[in-house]
């Protein structure tokens, strides 16, 4: 038998916490390792590094060149197999999820997610439902190799605080294992009132991000509102006082112009670097002069974009009996070569406003890789569901890099094409230097909601 087809993942048990371990003959995405991290490493026509790597206890000791390293530990040869760290979903909706068969059907149509998705949050989002939901999410997540999540969470007046209590009740039971953000979502005329300072006041006491979505509530992306910039100013001031950074779900739609407004606002509170935007789909719309006008503006402001493939192409341009005309993504391509920070990140899982996906970030990234055109080649694109979500999020994962937790995914795949073209259902997975033996949970612990009783 070929020695390449022995996988190294039963060797891996060895790794358990506190085990000292060399990593042999690995291949990383250049993307994927920290700067330096590849120094002297041979880099082959994927752009990836074959390295060696040295993990102790629960952290990455050093890497080095693929053959050059002695550490004098004990060593597992990968053969040259993928090597990745695990990665992060900046841009979640853990309190909506899993509720496929229980909520009104959506007819795959923005508006129609936004009143299904109302109707449910009214009849079932209470404490215990949140955190069954929640947990099944992170279980899904985990079993994947997904190691960080930001989510938003809905946030209006009367729901607000039993979610927020139900994500802090996930996020301590889910720490050390999963580490946990979360956003407040309203729409953005929700901070016109008194409530608006009580909710900066919840997301300021959880230690969360201020947010909202540039709409009216019940309105659409694109129908505009005469008060946009004094709405923007009063969340700016309100995040201002109480240091919080901002993400919005901005423009999904494929006309509406609120990017621009926010880009003004973030210069004027002097909030650079500081304010995330996701969706911003009107953007791929744009007369080129336009949009090379709001590139520009998008990047004086310093926002991070943050791109959603697969929801955006499942709700964007759908009209019953008429096939789709346009994918529904940012222009990603254009915004990377302007300098804007940019990440792939996953949104809705199983839910009215997408009906399918398992938290998986690398089904979400290779399916990000079609849908974008981010091959031939594929370059830095693995870099898009860790280091730059990392930089955006201050996660301290998705990165190889000595020094940091060994949360790692290794591949039965030597390229980036085989990457691609399987799933990697039988990935193995290293959680702080330990094997993880974590498996999706089962669709009957949540039989009664997808049977809609």
């Amino acid at each position: 038998m070929d020695d390449q087809s022995i996988a190294p993942a039963a060797r891996l048990s060895q790794l358990d916490g506190k085990a000292r371990l060399l990593l042999r003959n690995a291949r990383v995405p250049r993307s994927l390792l920290a700067e330096g991290a590849a120094q002297g490493a041979r880099i082959d026509s994927d752009g990836s590094a074959h390295i060696d790597l040295l993990v102790e206890g629960s952290r990455i000791a050093a890497i080095g060149p693929a053959g050059a390293t002695e550490a004098g530990a004990p060593a597992i040869d990968l053969q040259g197999r993928q090597l990745w760290p695990m990665l992060i979903d900046a841009h979640a909706h853990l309190d909506k999820g899993h509720v496929a068969g229980r909520a009104p059907d959506s007819g795959g149509t923005h508006a129609g997610a936004r009143e299904a998705t109302t109707r449910d949050r009214i009849a079932h989002w209470r404490r215990d439902d949140l955190l069954r939901r929640m947990d099944f999410a992170l279980s899904c997540a985990e079993s994947h190799g997904v190691a960080a999540i930001r989510t938003h969470l809905d946030s209006h007046e009367g729901q607000g605080e039993e979610s927020w209590a139900a994500f802090a009740e996930t996020r301590s039971a889910w720490a050390g294992r999963i580490d946990l953000q979360a956003v407040a979502l309203v729409p953005v005329d929700a901070y016109r009132g008194d409530y608006g300072t009580r909710l900066a006041d919840l997301v300021a006491a959880q230690g969360g991000l201020m947010g909202g979505v540039t709409r009216a509530a019940g309105g659409t992306h694109g129908d505009g509102l005469a008060d946009l910039d004094m709405l923007l100013d009063r969340l700016f001031t309100l995040a201002k006082e109480r240091d919080l950074d901002i993400d919005l779900h901005v423009d999904e739609a494929a006309q509406a112009g609120a990017l621009p407004h926010v880009a003004r606002a973030t210069i004027r509170h002097d909030y650079q670097g500081r304010v995330t935007c996701g969706h911003c789909c009107s953007l791929a719309l744009l007369p080129e002069a336009e949009l090379d006008a709001t590139i520009a503006l998008i990047a004086e402001a310093g926002l991070r974009l943050i791109t959603l493939p697969t929801v955006n192409m499942y709700l964007q341009d759908r009209q019953p009996g008429r096939t789709p005309r346009w994918r529904g993504v940012m222009p990603l391509h254009e915004l990377r070569a302007a300098g804007v920070p940019v990440a792939v990140a996953g949104d809705n899982c199983r839910d009215p406003f997408y009906a399918y996906g398992d938290h998986d970030m690398l089904d979400t990234w290779r399916q990000a890789v079609r849908i974008l055109h981010l091959d031939h080649p594929v370059g830095d694109a693995p870099g898009l569901a860790g280091p730059a979500p990392a930089a955006m999020t201050g996660f301290d994962c998705g990165i190889i890099a000595a020094g940091r937790r060994a949360d790692l995914m290794l591949f039965e795949a030597w390229s980036i094409e085989q990457l691609l073209s399987r799933p990697q259902s039988d990935r193995t997975l290293v959680r702080s230097g330990a094997l993880l033996a974590a498996r999706a949970p089962s669709y009957a612990a949540l039989a009664d909601l997808a049977l809609g009783r």
